[in-house]
Parts: structure tokens; sequence; C-alpha cells
């Protein structure tokens, strides 16, 4: 099969890659669609170090699979497999089982091929309503759902999100129903998107210089935001981190200390809510697509998605 191979040096498209071998209570999928994410990106630069097929944002056909019934379903799948024995995975957390493997990113070959397996278990039927192209947004717009999953948000909650990118789009969407939301970025192209969707988005040097918020978001792809994210959030407030890089953050414990900051890690979140979400239009993502690629035209496709006025790009498996 084709796939497009990271072996910690270069991107490779191997046309006669094997196609993975389906064990018990796993389904053999037909990936039609994958996004390229900015993990896949930091991947590229040495981010957690994975060798093997990348891509984890994908929509496929299942053609395999132990339950006869799933056969020819349009799926998309959660991206951590745990060992199944320990207590996160008892307790459906396998995201963060020590021994897990993560579809694309850690253990396990990714979505930038003709041919993917997981456990059935991790897997979700897409609604008739939502099209491969949306239902590649999926897996970010869930992980956008987990920081409602670990932060109570009021109305009146003052809220900032740094980061006007690919998961930036998602996460200001979702999150202006449930708060007083501003967004900031460095992107006008990007900002001016959140704009025409109703959502207060302003370049990052014309936010007030005493402007402090109850809840500050860092979803800019960038080691150093949680400098600035620290300037704005309120003593007692809340930082929440979005952010996966290469390199390594300076982060000032002082300042955490003094303020009494409280920093949560936010990931992977859950799928139900997201697929309702695109299901009934409360987030769209149609505007997102700034290009659809032939896995053959991966070099193209890449250098799309590394342009920093780009959102979100697509390979056509």
């Amino acid at each position: 099969m084709k796939a497009l191979y990271f072996d910690g040096a270069k991107l490779q498209l191997k046309k006669d890659y094997p196609i993975p071998a389906r064990g018990s209570g796993e389904a053999l999928i037909r990936v039609k669609y994958a996004g390229i994410c900015g993990t896949d990106l930091e991947i590229l630069k040495g981010y957690a170090g994975f060798r093997g097929v990348l891509g984890h944002e994908f929509i496929g056909i299942i053609e395999e699979s132990d339950d006869k019934a799933l056969i020819g379903s349009r799926v998309v799948g959660e991206i951590n497999i745990g060992c199944g024995r320990c207590e996160f995975c008892q307790k459906g957390l396998e995201k963060h089982c020590l021994k897990r493997v993560a579809l694309g990113i850690r253990g396990r070959d990714g979505a930038f091929a003709e041919y993917i397996t997981l456990p059935e278990r991790n897997l979700h039927p897409v609604p008739d309503e939502v099209s491969d192209l949306e239902a590649v947004f999926i897996e970010p717009l869930a992980a956008a759902y987990e920081i409602l999953m670990q932060v109570h948000l009021e109305p009146s909650s003052r809220v900032l999100l740094l980061g006007d990118g690919r998961l930036g789009q998602l996460i200001a969407q979702l999150l202006r129903y449930y708060s007083d939301l501003t967004v900031v970025g460095k992107h006008p192209r990007k900002l001016e998107l959140l704009k025409r969707l109703g959502i207060n988005a302003l370049m990052i040097d014309d936010l007030g210089f005493n402007e402090r918020f109850d809840v500050v978001i860092d979803a800019t792809g960038s080691s150093e935001a949680i400098l600035r994210a620290l300037k704005l959030v309120k003593p007692m407030g809340i930082l929440i981190l979005k952010t996966t890089t290469s390199t390594p953050s300076s982060i000032p414990l002082s300042e955490i200390v003094v303020n009494e900051v409280r920093i949560i890690g936010s990931r992977c979140g859950p799928f139900e809510p997201a697929i309702r979400a695109l299901r009934d239009g409360l987030v769209r993502v149609d505007y997102m697509v700034d290009g659809v690629y032939p896995i053959e035209e991966w070099r193209e496709a890449f250098k799309k998605a590394m342009d920093h006025n780009t959102l979100k790009v697509i390979l056509k498996i």
C-alpha cells in the first residue's frame, strides 16, 4: 500500500508498505482522507521521537472486522490504545496509560496510508449529515471539547484564547457559547475569519496592556507563549496549555507560585459531542480547508501546511 513514512530524518512516500495485520477486536480501515496537524509538523522537527507512518486525523471505511455489522461503516477513531489492564485503562483513560500507543504519534503507524487498524472500541460512526472533509476535524474538535471537561465556565467568565490557527479556530467556535471570549493572534486573515463568525478577535499587540483574564488558553504552537500567557491570567486564574512542541519551554515558576495560578495540560477529548456539533452546525469547518491534495502530492501539501497563513490541509488517500 501507499504510505507516508518518517524515518526520523526525512518523510518519504512508500508504495510497497505492508498493509497492517488486524488483531482480535480490531478493524481494518481503508483511509479516505487524513488531515495534516500541527503535531505532525512538530514530529518532523523531532517531537516525540516518532518513527513510522504519520497522521491521526482521518475518516475511513471499515473493510474487515470481527463484528460483521461494522463492515462498510464510515468511521473516525480515537487515537490512543492502552494496555487495557492498568488503573487508567480501567477508568476509561487510555490516553494516560503508561504503556499506550497513539496512532501516528507513538508506537503505531498512522493514517497517512491506505489502511490502518484500530480497536473497534476506538471507532465512531459518522452521521450522513457530516461530510468526509468535515469528519477529518472530529479528532481536533474533540480536543477542544476537552477544555469543557476540565474547567467549569460561566457566561461571565473572561476567557482569552492565544492562537488563531487550526486548533484555535475550533476552540474559539466552541467556547463562544460558554464564556466571554476574546481571541488574539498574529495573522490578520485568520482573525478576520473568526470575526466573520461573530467572534471577538484581535491582533495580540492590540490587547490592552493591563488586561487580565479568568482563564487563558495557549493554542499557539509556540514554546514561548506561556511567558505571555502568565502575564495575562489573573492571580488565582487558570492557564490551559494545548501547545506541544519539539522545543522546550521556559517556565517562570516563581510567578506561578506567587500568583497561585492553576495550570492544566489539555490533550485528547470526547468524540461524541464533537460529532454532534458538526452534525448540528454548531461548529463550522468548511472555511478552514485550504487545500486537498492526493497523497502523491505530499510535498506540496506539507509545504502548504507549513505556511503560517494556512489553516487546514488534507490528504486524499
